[in-house]
């Protein structure tokens, strides 16, 4: 059996006043959020502003650089986001990875 190992990311994505401004008039946003975060499997998800601008922030299991896109996307194109990925370790990757250091 194969396994795959998934790098967890935590996923930026903000919106500008403009388009955040149309998106809160839509009455399918919240549907729009909540079929996202039900795509991307995001084990958590964040609300709130930063920098001026509405701010989402999912943290996401990623297998590879080739599922990028489809997390991307939906962001880029429903709700005009400017997104970032930044790779995260819990507490226990982090003490895998001291250990591993440490052996080397």
């Amino acid at each position: 059996m194969m396994w795959i190992k998934f790098m967890r990311f935590v996923v930026r994505a903000q919106i500008s006043t403009e388009a955040g401004n149309k998106m809160v008039q839509n009455p399918s946003m919240l549907k729009d959020i909540e079929e996202y975060i039900g795509k991307t499997k995001a084990e958590a998800s964040y609300f709130f502003e930063a920098d001026g601008k509405r701010t989402m922030v999912f943290i996401i299991n990623i297998a590879g650089a080739d599922m990028i896109p489809a997390v991307a996307e939906p962001l880029f194109q429903k709700f005009n986001a400017t997104v970032e990925f930044h790779p995260v370790m819990l507490l226990e990757d982090l003490k895998s990875a001291f250990q591993k250091s440490m052996k080397s």
